[in-house]
């Protein structure tokens, strides 16, 4: 997969130098210049047909919204992926502390029910363990 990138940003690449070049010409544009501009719009034609090749090797690549904007706000888009992760790590967390909360407020209660309950208790004791060892 990353060779289908590689060579996206190689023909990117060509083409934002292409077009550097075409504004150079275009800014200090002579007449005589002419064939030179049509050359380099030419090569421009040229690299977008080479981009657009690359486009259908890539048609199973989803980017997150998010990232784009990232992107407009001139942030790295790479931050997009660290702050997925901090944001999934602190959900992580949170989760946590609710699972290790009820744990420690069912089983005093779990001791009373079974004391009611009789043997019940202890098929759902057994059954939680099987289900999900810890």
């Amino acid at each position: 997969m990353g060779e289908k990138f590689d060579n996206l940003e190689e023909h990117l690449e060509k083409f934002i130098e292409n077009i550097r070049q075409l504004g150079i010409i275009v800014s200090d544009f002579q007449p005589s210049g002419q064939v030179v501009l049509n050359q380099k719009l030419n090569t421009m034609i040229g690299g977008l047909q080479e981009i657009e090749k690359c486009r259908q090797s890539l048609h199973d690549v989803h980017v997150p919204l998010e990232v784009f904007e990232y992107i407009d706000q001139g942030k790295n888009p790479q931050l997009y992926t660290k702050e997925c992760l901090e944001r999934a790590l602190a959900k992580n967390e949170q989760v946590k502390g609710k699972i290790d909360a009820m744990k420690k407020t069912s089983e005093p209660r779990m001791g009373v029910w079974g004391t009611r309950s009789g043997g019940e208790c202890n098929q759902l004791k057994s059954i939680e363990t099987t289900v999900s060892p810890t």
